[in-house]
C-alpha cells in the first residue's frame, strides 16, 4: 500500500469512528426506543418524524458491522437497533416488516415493499454474524422464505415490487414519488441480491443458493445492459424496459455489489461474468458519470444530457467503493486516481465536521444546500442513514490495508 493509500485509510476510519458512528449512537438514538426519523442540516433533531424500515434496517446493518469489525465498543447500539426492528417493525400477524411508523412506533404504512423486506434481510443477517444472535437468523430465514412465496416471479423471472399488508397485490407499487409505478425495478433486485449475498455468508441454505445464482443471472441478462455499460431501472413483468435513464450511483454501487454476490455464492462463471460486467460498468461510469471534480452527477437520460447534476451524497460513496473494486481487477491506475479524487472530495465537500455525518446533497458545484432551498438536504432522513457512507467506509478500511 502507498503513503497515499495509508494515510487515505486513516482518514476514512477517523472520519466513520469520529463522525459518522457518534452522530447516530448519540444525536440520532432515541432514548424511548429506535432512533429518531430526521436531522436537519444544521443538526437539529425532529423527534416527531416518521420512521422508516429501511433507514433502521440499515442502522441496523451499521452497527452489527461496526461490531464485528471495529469491536464490542459497537455492541450496545446494535443490540438497540435490533430490539427496535424486532419488537416495532415486525408484522406479528402476517409477517415481514411494516414500511413505516410513527415517532411511537405505531404503522403508519403497512405496505409490504419488497425492497424494504430485503434490507431486513440484510441487517439480521448481519447481526447474526457479528452476534451468533439465532433469533436474528431466524427472521432473517423467515423475510427470506416470505418473499420467495410471494414476490417471486416464477414465469419470467425475478421479484415484483410491492404487495399489500396481507401479502396480496398492490396498485400503486412505487418505492418512492419519484419512481415509476412499474412492476420490477433494477433497484428491488439489486438489494434482493445484496441481501441473499449477506445471508448466504452465514445460513448455507440450497434454495438460498439456487435463487442467488438465478438473481445474479437475470440480472447480468436482464438489468445490465451489455451494449451501454449501463442498469436498466424500471420493467414490466416481461422485463420491457420502460425508460431509458442512468443511475451513475446505481451504475457504480451494481458494480461492485455484482462481483460480491457472485464470490460469495462461488459460481467460477458467475463470477467472470459479473467482473466483465462490473468493469465495464465502472469504465462507463468514469468516462460518463464524472465532473471535472471527481464527483459524480446523479442521473442523465439515454443520450448522456444529464436529469440532475447535483452531489448527492450517496454516489460519491458507492464511487468509492466501486473505482477502488475496478482497480484492483484491472490494475488501471485511472481507477485509483478516481478513488482519491472522489475521496478528496467527499472529505472536502460533503463531510459535515460541525455537525456530524455527511451532507445530503449539494450544488453542482459543490456548494451544501440549504432545508430552505431543498428538502432533500439535511443530515437524517426518510433515506439519508448510515448505510452507503458507513458501507464505503467499511469497505474502503478493509481493501486499503490490504
Amino acid at each position: 500500500m502507498t503513503a497515499d493509500g495509508k494515510d487515505m485509510r486513516a482518514e476514512i476510519l477517523r472520519d466513520l469512528t469520529d463522525n459518522i458512528l457518534p452522530f447516530w449512537q448519540g444525536r440520532m438514538r432515541d432514548p424511548a426506543g429506535g432512533f429518531f426519523g430526521a436531522a436537519d442540516c444544521n443538526g437539529i433533531v425532529d423527534t416527531a418524524a416518521p420512521r422508516a424500515a429501511v433507514v433502521n434496517a440499515r442502522i441496523l446493518w451499521t452497527f452489527a458491522t461496526a461490531t464485528r469489525v471495529l469491536g464490542a465498543s459497537y455492541r450496545a447500539s446494535a443490540d438497540w437497533a435490533f430490539e427496535y426492528l424486532r419488537t416495532r417493525f415486525v408484522d406479528g400477524a402476517h409477517g415481514g416488516l411494516y414500511w413505516l411508523l410513527d415517532a411511537d412506533g405505531q404503522p403508519l404504512s403497512d405496505r409490504k415493499q419488497i425492497y424494504a423486506q430485503a434490507f431486513a434481510i440484510y441487517a439480521l443477517s448481519e447481526y447474526a454474524r457479528a452476534t451468533g444472535n439465532r433469533d436474528s437468523l431466524d427472521l432473517a430465514i423467515g423475510l427470506f422464505r416470505l418473499i420467495e412465496t410471494h414476490a417471486a416471479d416464477l414465469a419470467q423471472g425475478g421479484y415484483i415490487e410491492a404487495l399489500d399488508r396481507a401479502w396480496g397485490p398492490l396498485a400503486d407499487m412505487r418505492l418512492s414519488d419519484k419512481d415509476l409505478n412499474s412492476p420490477k425495478s433494477m433497484n428491488t433486485h439489486l438489494h434482493i441480491m445484496e441481501a441473499y449475498t449477506n445471508l448466504l455468508r452465514v445460513w448455507r441454505d440450497p434454495e438460498l443458493v439456487a435463487r442467488q445464482a438465478e438473481l445474479i443471472a437475470i440480472t447480468l441478462d436482464r438489468i445490465v445492459d451489455s451494449r451501454t455499460g449501463h442498469f436498466k431501472l424500471f420493467f414490466d413483468m416481461d422485463w420491457r424496459s420502460l425508460n431509458d435513464h442512468i443511475s451513475y450511483g446505481h451504475d457504480i454501487e451494481g458494480s461492485w455489489l455484482l462481483v460480491e454476490a457472485a464470490e460469495v455464492l462461488g459460481d467460477p462463471a458467475l463470477v467472470v461474468r459479473a467482473k466483465q460486467a462490473a468493469i465495464l460498468m465502472a469504465e462507463r461510469t468514469l468516462t460518463e458519470g464524472r465532473d471535472r471534480d471527481g464527483s459524480l452527477y446523479y442521473e442523465a437520460h439515454g443520450d448522456g444530457r444529464l436529469i440532475d447534476a447535483n452531489k448527492h451524497w450517496w454516489p460519491q460513496a458507492e464511487a468509492m467503493v466501486g473505482f477502488q473494486n475496478a482497480f484492483e481487477m484491472t490494475g488501471d491506475a485511472t481507477f485509483r486516481t478516481a478513488v482519491q479524487d472522489v475521496w478528496a472530495f467527499i472529505r472536502d465537500k460533503v463531510v459535515d465536521g460541525a455537525h456530524g455525518e455527511w451532507r445530503a446533497k449539494l450544488t453542482p458545484d459543490g456548494r451544501p444546500y440549504t432545508a430552505a432551498e431543498d428538502a432533500d438536504a439535511c443530515l437524517a432522513g426518510p433515506w439519508k442513514c448510515p448505510y452507503h457512507n458507513a458501507r464505503a467506509c467499511f469497505e474502503m478500511i478493509e481493501r486499503l490495508e490490504g
